[in-house]
């Protein structure tokens, strides 16, 4: 009994040992009250302190009561208050619960509809999904009267054929489709598609092969039955798609018909062509021996038709301006009744520019109607004008090589480069091959044709060329006309060489220039370049020189240009080229006088008394105009 005592007793002091640290610690809290360290600080007893708080805590409790008791009507009322809204949130709990008990069946009724709702929109959309299906099958499958009354009775030139045609076409591929994925409907359906199409391409087969067979018919403009043909050019589709050895046929018929056309045209054109050939004759020329040097000198040839040739080239490179290329052809039947000569490079480019126009239609007609292009078309084409091609190629091997005119050669080679590029233009590349193969066949016989004037010119014997004179030989006139026919030509296809040929047109104006107004010359470009360096004032030490200079071009200038002008006259005998020659150095003339004054015109050079002597730039300008040929 001993130990349960002794514990309860350890028990209680420990919880007495718990209430006194409690007090502690309320005591520990108490001093360390702002009041109360201050009464510690001043002293106050503070069991005194205490009763006098506790007065002060009693007056405050009757003060308190007081207030109660007066306020106790407003208390009781306010107590009523809570009470009847207290009743009424207690009301309101159980109507919004009654609510929430609605509303839960109310949402539950919604979600049904919904679903509802959803498999009723699913059913109409596979209904409506299985009728726009059933329905394209039944407009597939269902013949109308219509597109048989019109295959079976109408022409096919008629629109309302052509239109039924398109929808027989679509209708076919459709039954195709079906019946690809075994739609049983396409039974009841494919024998009288099948009639319709066999009725469709046995009138199509007819009426191509009539057109195709117009094309035979002499003196038969065969670009109408195509342009015709090109109106009805689904036909050749709705064939490749239904019945492809007939498209074959037609296709064979097309190109065997056509290859013959075109052979029988330009082997009847060439050979007109040929009758009207323009043989050159030598002219008359005023220098003695000519005739013999011809014969044995300059320009000597295998043949007495190429005699000469040289003569009349001066102006021959207008051939192929801009404007000649899509000229009309030579008609020759006109041409024979005129009894007009056309030189070599005008039969080359009627034939050729036909050649070009005949290819453009056709192989346009090709790709449009056959429904081909690339290489296809390119074979299309080739099978058509094979033929021709061929035909006109060994004619233009015996025609060039029989042909000793360089100019017309290279006129040729030019007329080849700008037709080339005239079907680049067109976007036809039908020819490509066929002009490599000329370029080819020409510059050989142009090299070989110069090779030839070089030992002409090498193999004169200069006993033979008759007596001296002052003025250029014949020889050096032929020649230089030669090359200006060159440089005209090269004038409507620049080229490095025709560059190289005009600078050195530029050093000709200048040494003609050099002997009567060299030293103006020489002065305005060192002028110019001590002006540059900004060395202009050495330009006082000039004064001399310059007044020289202006006192003597005053005095000499209309002289010395008329004797240029003579001069130039009398070593070109060909009037375009010496008054080009001329126009040029007095156009240079000009320039540099004008340069000339602006020199002048510098504070060295400004006062000097001798500028009252120059003459009007203006004035110049009209008295050079005088010089301007008329012809």
């Amino acid at each position: 009994m001993e130990a349960p005592l002794e514990a309860e007793l350890e028990a209680e002091l420990d919880l007495e040992g718990a209430e006194l640290e409690e007090v502690d610690v309320h005591i520990q809290e108490n001093l360390e009250d702002a009041l109360v360290q201050e009464a510690l600080q001043t002293g106050v007893d503070l069991r005194q302190y205490s009763r006098q708080v506790e007065l002060e805590l009693q007056e405050v409790e009757r003060a308190s009561i007081q207030d109660y008791i007066r306020e106790s009507e407003n208390i009781a009322e306010l107590h009523n208050q809570i009470s009847a809204c207290d009743a009424i949130l207690e009301r309101m709990e159980e109507m919004l619960g009654s609510f929430q008990s609605s509303l839960s069946s109310l949402s539950w009724e919604i979600r049904a509809l919904q679903g509802q709702a959803g498999a009723m929109n699913l059913r109409l959309r596979n209904r409506r999904q299985v009728r726009e299906r059933l329905g394209g099958l039944l407009d597939e499958l269902v013949v109308p009267p219509t597109m048989i009354s019109v295959i079976l009775e109408s022409p096919v030139t008629s629109p309302e054929f052509q239109a039924q045609l398109v929808a027989l076409d679509a209708q076919l591929g459709a039954v195709k489709d079906a019946a690809f994925r075994d739609t049983l409907a396409c039974a009841d359906v494919q024998h009288v598609l099948d009639r319709l199409r066999i009725k469709a391409v046995t009138k199509i087969r007819e009426f191509v092969l009539q057109k195709i067979f117009s094309f035979r018919k002499p003196m038969t403009n065969y670009q109408i039955p195509q342009n015709s043909l090109l109106k009805f050019k689904f036909f050749f589709q709705f064939l490749l798609g239904n019945e492809r050895g007939v498209a074959q046929e037609l296709r064979d018929h097309y190109v065997d018909t056509m290859s013959r056309v075109h052979f029988s045209y330009f082997k009847s054109y060439t050979g007109r062509l040929m009758k009207i050939q323009y043989e050159e004759v030598a002219e008359k020329d005023d220098l003695m021996g000519v005739e013999d040097t011809a014969r044995k000198g300059f320009f000597s040839k295998p043949s007495l038709r190429s005699r000469n040739t040289v003569f009349t080239l001066g102006n021959r490179g207008a051939v192929i301006g801009p404007a000649e290329l899509e000229a009309p052809i030579i008609v020759p039947h006109a041409a024979a009744k005129g009894d007009q000569r056309f030189p070599f490079e005008s039969l080359f480019r009627s034939q050729q520019f036909a050649l070009l126009d005949t290819s453009c239609r056709e192989f346009s007609f090709l790709s449009d109607f056959f429904l081909v292009s690339g290489a296809a078309a390119q074979e299309l084409f080739n099978s058509v004008m094979g033929k021709t091609l061929s035909m006109l190629q060994k004619h233009l091997e015996s025609f060039v090589a029989d042909c000793y005119d360089a100019i017309a050669v290279f006129l040729c080679i030019h007329l080849a480069l700008r037709f080339r590029a005239l079907m680049a233009k067109r976007g036809v590349p039908a020819l490509d091959g066929y002009w490599g193969w000329l370029l080819e066949l020409l510059w050989p016989r142009f090299e070989l044709i110069l090779e030839l004037h070089i030992q002409s010119v090498q193999g004169t014997d200069p006993q033979r060329l008759g007596g001296l004179d002052t003025r250029p030989h014949y020889i050096t006139r032929r020649y230089a006309e030669f090359s200006s026919a060159i440089v005209s030509i090269n004038q409507t296809l620049p080229s490095e060489r025709s560059d190289a040929l005009l600078a050195r047109l530029q050093e000709f104006v200048e040494e003609l220039l050099a002997p009567p107004f060299g030293g103006l010359v020489g002065f305005v470009r060192e002028a110019e370049a001590l002006l540059e360096r900004g060395e202009g004032e050495k330009l006082r030490g000039m004064e001399a020189r310059v007044t020289q200079l202006i006192r003597g071009f005053s005095g000499s200038w209309k002289g010395a240009v008329e004797a240029l002008s003579q001069d130039v006259m009398r070593s070109f005998s060909n009037f375009r080229i010496g008054t080009g020659i001329i126009q040029a150095a007095l156009t240079q003339l000009i320039q540099v006088y004008h340069r000339f004054q602006k020199v002048l015109e510098q504070p060295p050079l400004r006062a000097l008394p001798a500028r009252s002597d120059l003459i009007n730039i203006h004035h110049l300008m009209v008295e050079l105009k005088k010089h301007k040929p008329n012809f």
